[in-house]
């Protein structure tokens, strides 16, 4: 196609078009959106060519007819010929059935800047419509070979956009999207659609948005700067007074020069006041306005004032991208208080949160959906794929936009949208696929969660390093798990794995998990329908997925069980399912803790096996990798299995312990007091760090990692200073307390033993308890020590073949397994499995899926749980902890803890902290922008429980790419 208008001879090389392959069923409206699309490119001064799909048949295809082999034959015309023209700098808008996978494929791998656009229909949807009488005739008869009815139609595979156009969708709004996706596509391209709107300040930007928006209103507005407010304040107040609103409650606003810049948001350093009424408090709230620009003192910075929006329906914040850059909407909102401050202001803790991939707005609910349609025109019209937007849904149903800004997102390491569309797609199919009726599982439907039994995201992080993966699937959920789990007398999963991964992002398999708790000689009615309700408690109360094994299934037998199984009879359990299970599970807990031949003694006398092996695999006269090897090997025969045991009588114990509360036989104090008295690894390294001297301890306990399977996590031997103040005075650990039974106590447990006919002696029964807790983290310190051994190997191998630490993060342990039995260049198979990592792991750091999945939608789309905190940044610091009511000189270079993400706390960035966490708010806050733009490791909205759980840490571990939080001191 040719332009006008001659060009310098060194410009006039073509730069590719753009395909836009519109595909769907007939009548799903491909014409009709591609018409428009074509014309809205045409707009923004782009040649552009519409090729129909009838019309290209009479041209190009005359010759073939319409069974699936000639259709077929027919779309690859069509894509040679988009492609042909493509090149020629043309975009083409190209509306076809096209429905085939091979062709889906050739043009992605064919054709540079292809967006391929699916437009879904239901079939039932068509037959109503069918405007060519297509599907009438088809069923009559008349007609064959018609797609979707005798011919497959192959859906797209990983489509770049699905648009439903069966509901509200108008072609507006959904041209609205593909330009979206283009602008997504292209970044900063020549090819991008022209900007409508520039940004300004805050109240220019609006102003010039309120005409051009179709999908929300924007309020009025009176606007003025600082030196008119100095120069004339009677003039500005008149201004106010005579709008048809400024006798009602108003808002008066900040609008800084430097405010909502594209690479400086300032969020919430500027002050807004709300629910004003009269001119004497017009007056008052603009002069506290321009007291907070006092900083900057620059009289052309502006104040506007709007009416209040009264009787909020829903309020909050929308990003058009995650902080990392990922292709999400993600909104953060308030719909229950009626305020329009609260998500901004991060006060409260029932805020909701949800993400949507951006190529599946589909799969926004109802409520949702005219917000993301909002950011979708905005994302247009601005010419930014990259928005913070302020929202609120008044009492009259009407969408408002009450400000939008440039998001700063992290660019360094940011993966391809398209890689990531298309990497969820393949985690929707493998949760579709694993969810099916197994054959050798109970259970009707599975489940997928970051926490329930071998929390990954507790030990390793939701993101984890490959190696880190690799170990912990080699030494735990692949194999040992299983094994542990039939020694001990539940169900044999031993061919199943545990864990699996989701482009590098690690899930429990819970419904494998939740069969592996049934005691082994329950029948197979009574375990299906078992874990049937499992499955459906933890679906109904999803905020137990890391309480699994407390409060929703029975895996072994204590003095309260009677009561507990209560619920099931609620749920249709009969009173002989009840006896069953309670014999099975009485059964399970005598062979685990009873006498000389109990379970956990022969897992305690391994631990002390592989105690004594460690020493020998370290001084033997072998190579690096076969140490290694035989490191993680014996790691797992004598470490990780008897420590899954003895982590599983632990288990027991504690449960035990609990039910002697239960039953009125202890009270909350006295089972802590126990609980104090037991000695633990944890407890001793307290007393030992008071008495012994820096060398003695850094030999007992300097193989201990904070991230226990992160080669980058140093250990406590490699770097001493970061984790231990050595310079002052150690004072003695308190001495623990003493806990001994009543003489009516130890008869009451008699009997209750007695009654409930466990095999066991009272004595022996408080010696099972002490010994199962204590064999957990004995059994934890001695393993680890394999495993922190071979972690330091791994690093000293890959220096001696010119690898960094962190290249070393990016291994599969797979490689050195293959390495100690195979030959070959053992540089070049550390460097590309390293490459290899780093490729995926890149992938895995853009990816974001909710803790819990329960089905394919929701990879796509997702509520957070209400407890789960919010991560700010890629980065991990360590650092003593401070709270924001300590003196502010002690902030510097500590994680500072404040109540809320309230903008008023925006001045604690000027105190130097290393991170932050906040009790309550949103991924969306005032402070969570500001930690973003400012590089500054955050936890935004941790919840009661956990903000004062950490608070209470001398030192702590931010490690927001794992989205972990770890007590160092």
């Amino acid at each position: 196609m040719l332009k006008q208008g001659r060009r310098p001879e060194a410009q006039c090389e073509v730069s590719p078009g753009r395909v836009f392959w519109i595909t769907g069923l007939s009548g799903s409206g491909k014409t009709t959106l591609g018409q428009e699309l074509a014309s809205r490119l045409r707009g923004g001064g782009r040649p552009v060519t519409f090729l129909d799909g009838d019309a290209l048949r009479s041209v190009i295809a005359e010759d073939l007819g319409h069974s699936a082999g000639d259709r077929r034959r027919s779309a690859m015309r069509n894509a040679r010929l988009c492609r042909l023209l493509a090149e020629q700098g043309a975009d083409v808008v190209c509306a076809t059935i096209s429905l085939f996978h091979e062709v889906q494929r050739w043009n992605r791998e064919n054709i540079p800047g292809y967006r391929e656009i699916y437009l879904r229909v239901p079939i039932a949807e068509l037959r109503r419509r069918d405007s060519k009488g297509l599907y009438a005739r088809a069923q009559r008869g008349e007609a064959r070979n018609v797609v979707g009815i005798d011919v497959a139609a192959e859906a797209p595979e990983a489509p770049d956009l699905v648009l439903d156009n069966y509901g509200a969708l108008d072609v507006a709004t959904a041209v609205d999207r593909i330009l979206a996706l283009t602008a997504r596509r292209d970044g900063a391209s020549a090819a991008e659609p022209a900007r409508v709107v520039a940004f300004k300040t805050k109240a220019e930007s609006l102003e010039a948005l309120a005409p051009l928006l179709r999908t929300a209103r924007v309020l009025p507005q009176v606007r003025f700067s600082v030196g008119d407010w100095h120069s004339d304040a009677a003039r500005v107040l008149a201004a106010v007074a005579a709008a048809p609103w400024g006798s009602d409650r108003v808002i008066v606003r900040s609008s800084a020069r430097g405010e909502d810049a594209a690479r400086n948001s300032q969020a919430g350093r500027y002050d807004s006041v709300l629910g004003v009424v009269g001119s004497a408090a017009v007056a008052q709230a603009i002069d506290r306005v321009i007291d907070s620009f006092a900083d900057d003192g620059n009289d052309d910075n502006q104040i506007f004032v709007q009416p209040m929006l009264d009787q909020v329906a829903m309020a909050g914040v929308a990003f058009s991208r995650s902080p990392s850059g990922g292709p999400y909407f993600i909104i953060n909102y308030d719909d229950r208080s009626g305020l329009t401050q609260r998500v901004t202001a991060g006060a409260g803790d029932d805020l909701e949160t949800f993400f949507c991939l951006k190529s599946r707005p589909d799969a926004c609910p109802p409520s949702l959906a005219p917000v993301i349609a909002l950011v979708s025109e905005l994302e247009t019209l601005l010419a930014c794929d990259a928005l913070d937007v302020e929202f609120a849904v008044g009492g009259d149903g009407h969408l408002y936009l009450l400000q939008v800004r440039p998001l700063g997102i992290e660019r360094h390491g940011r993966a391809d949208d398209a890689k990531v569309d298309a990497a969820l797609a393949d985690v929707a199919r493998k949760v579709e696929l694993l969810s099916r009726p197994h054959p050798f599982l109970h259970g009707s439907r599975a489940i997928f969660g970051v926490m329930p039994d071998w929390n990954p995201a507790e030990i390793i992080g939701v993101r984890p390093w490959p190696l880190s993966l690799s170990l912990y699937r080699e030494l735990i959920t692949d194999a040992i798990w299983a094994y542990q789990r039939d020694n001990y007398g539940y169900q044999n999963l031993r061919s199943f794995p545990l864990l699996v991964s989701f482009h590098g992002l690690p899930y429990i398999d819970v419904r494998v998990s939740f069969n592996s708790f049934v005691p082994r000689d329950v029948p197979d009615d009574l375990a299906w329908r078992l874990v049937n309700y499992y499955i459906d408690r933890l679906l109904a109360e999803p905020h137990l997925h890391d309480k699994v094994e407390f409060e929703i299934i029975f895996s072994c037998y204590t003095l309260d069980l009677p009561n507990r199984l209560g619920r099931l009879a609620e749920s249709g359990f009969s009173p002989e399912d009840l006896a069953g299970l309670s014999g099975a599970l009485r059964r399970l807990t005598n062979r685990i803790m009873h006498g000389e031949t109990a379970l956990w003694r022969r897992d305690r006398a391994k631990i002390d096996l592989l105690a004594q092996r460690i020493p020998a695999i370290c001084d033997a006269k072998i190579d690096k990798i076969s140490r290694i090897y035989w490191l993680i090997e014996d790691c797992k025969r004598y470490g990780t299995l008897p420590f899954a045991g003895l982590a599983r009588a632990g288990f027991i114990a504690v449960q035990m312990l609990q039910s002697f509360v239960e039953v009125g036989v202890l009270n909350a104090d006295e089972a802590a007091t126990f609980m104090a008295s037991v000695d633990t690894v944890g407890s001793r390294i307290g007393e030992d760090f008071a008495q012994l001297p820096k060398t003695d301890f850094l030999a007992r306990y300097g193989h201990l990692r904070p991230g226990t399977y992160d080669i980058l996590s140093p250990r406590y031997d490699e770097a001493p200073d970061l984790y231990f103040d050595w310079s002052s005075a150690r004072p003695p650990a308190s001495a623990a307390p003493r806990f001994a039974l009543s003489i009516e106590q130890l008869r009451r447990i008699e009997g209750l033993l007695k009654e409930h006919e466990l095999e066991i002696d009272v004595l022996s029964l408080i010696e099972f308890i002490k010994a199962g807790i204590e064999g957990r983290e004995y059994s934890k310190f001695v393993f680890t020590r394999s495993l922190s051994d071979a972690l330091s190997l791994i690093k000293q191998l890959g220096e001696e073949h010119g690898l960094s630490a962190e290249d070393c993060a990016f291994l599969n342990y797979d490689t050195i397994r293959a390495l100690y039995s195979e030959s070959g260049s053992v540089r070049e198979a550390l460097l590309e499995s390293a490459a290899r990592g780093r490729e995926h792991h890149a992938l895995t750091r853009n990816l974001v899926l909710p803790p819990m999945i329960a089905s394919p939608g929701e990879v796509f789309a997702f509520h957070l749980p209400p407890s789960q905190p919010n991560f700010i940044t890629r980065k991990s610091v360590t650092a003593p902890v401070a709270s924001v009511s300590d003196p502010p000189e002690t902030f510097a270079g500590r994680i500072l803890f404040v109540p809320s993400a309230d903008p008023g706390f925006d001045w604690i960035f000027t105190r130097d902290i290393s991170g932050f966490v906040t009790q309550f708010g949103g991924a969306n806050s005032h402070m969570a922008i500001r930690a973003g733009e400012l590089g500054i490791p955050a936890v935004i909205g941790a919840g009661e429980t956990l903000f004062l759980r950490w608070q209470t840490a001398r030192k702590l571990c931010l490690d927001c790419t794992n989205q972990k939080v770890l007590v160092i001191a």
